[in-house]
């Protein structure tokens, strides 16, 4: 399969072929950068299938002779449903049947069938199991925090101005201090907080995310809301990152403001934050190019009131998020300029 590193695409295999039925493929390897028995491949693949032998192949086997049988997969889904038998108990029940099979690879059938546990099925036999909602019914009443880590722009402009092989960016990477103003090589992290029920957003882009740093921020996120007529935030919902576990944020957070954290590895459950945080992605961090980190801080500032006051939000009802708050909120300064 082709990735943005790879020597060859499809369109560049086809190149190669050209280029080797007039000269030696050894020379025409050297030159793509690529190794002789890799072009060998591709060559041999033209002469065999044509232009289709060019193409990705499926990585999946042509045979699994020693995969589970689809009537026994069957079987294993009838009983756990009808019977609600055990992993174990359906494995004796394989064997009685002449069937022999680890009980690891019956949990895994159930675990794919979605009858991984019992409780999931009703009496008769249906899945009753359905993605549960995490809904904030005023504002305040949720509050969702999260980290994102992106690289910061050298002054002048990163590889997305220069280009990745330029000397400017060259000089960035080995940069171990800043030198003549010049901004350090390393990454930012933006510390969000979004609004469950109205889904407004307050961002700030700052050096690190430790839990002094996290705490805060929190701190002046708490402020802000406060300013827009949200004075308590009754939960705090982040994941289990060490910041948002420290002493320092849980102070912030207080006795009267309820801390929930995630399931770990599963950031659907903060969704709300990870979704703004992908629209900040896409309209802000790699909308345009930027000849500095400062200058992307700036456009982040506006762009942030452009989010809370201005863009239509389908949670909102196309409407801004601004607008779903209790009390009125005047906004004095433009989006866009």
């Amino acid at each position: 399969m082709t990735h943005r590193n790879a020597p060859l695409s499809p369109e560049g295999r086809r190149r190669l072929v050209e280029r080797c039925q007039h000269r030696p493929i050894a020379h025409v390897a050297a030159e793509m950068g690529i190794s002789r028995a890799c072009a060998s491949k591709w060559v041999n693949r033209w002469r065999r299938y044509g232009d289709l032998g060019l193409l990705d192949r499926s990585s999946t086997p042509h045979h699994s002779p020693h995969a589970t049988p689809a009537e026994v997969i069957t079987k294993i889904e009838t009983w756990r449903r009808k019977n609600k038998w055990s992993a174990s108990r359906i494995t004796h029940e394989l064997a009685d049947h002449g069937i022999f099979m680890n009980r690891r690879t019956v949990t895994r059938h159930l675990t794919r069938l979605g009858l991984g546990h019992r409780r999931f099925l009703d009496s008769n036999g249906d899945s009753n199991r359905e993605p549960g909602k995490i809904t904030a019914r005023w504002p305040g009443h949720m509050a969702h925090l999260d980290v994102k880590k992106v690289g910061r722009i050298p002054e002048g402009g990163g590889w997305r101005v220069h280009g990745r092989d330029s000397d400017q960016h060259r000089a960035a990477s080995r940069a171990k201090a800043p030198k003549n103003g010049a901004a350090k090589a390393g990454y930012v992290y933006l510390h969000s907080i979004v609004d469950g029920f109205s889904r407004l957003a307050y961002t700030e882009p700052l050096a690190d995310e430790k839990g002094k740093t996290a705490a805060a921020f929190l701190a002046r996120a708490k402020v802000w809301f406060a300013a827009h007529g949200i004075t308590h935030i009754h939960r705090v919902i982040t994941d289990n990152g060490s910041c948002y576990r420290s002493n320092d944020f849980a102070r912030i957070v207080g006795a009267q403001t309820r801390h929930k954290f995630t399931r770990p590895y599963t950031p659907r459950h903060n969704g709300k934050v990870e979704r703004y945080q992908r629209i900040l992605a896409e309209e802000v961090l790699y909308a345009r190019e930027y000849g500095s980190e400062h200058e992307r801080s700036a456009a982040l500032e506006v762009w942030n009131i452009h989010y809370n006051y201005h863009r239509p939000h389908s949670a909102a009802g196309g409407r801004p998020p601004a607008t779903r708050l209790k009390t009125g909120v005047t906004n004095v300064r433009p989006s866009y300029t």
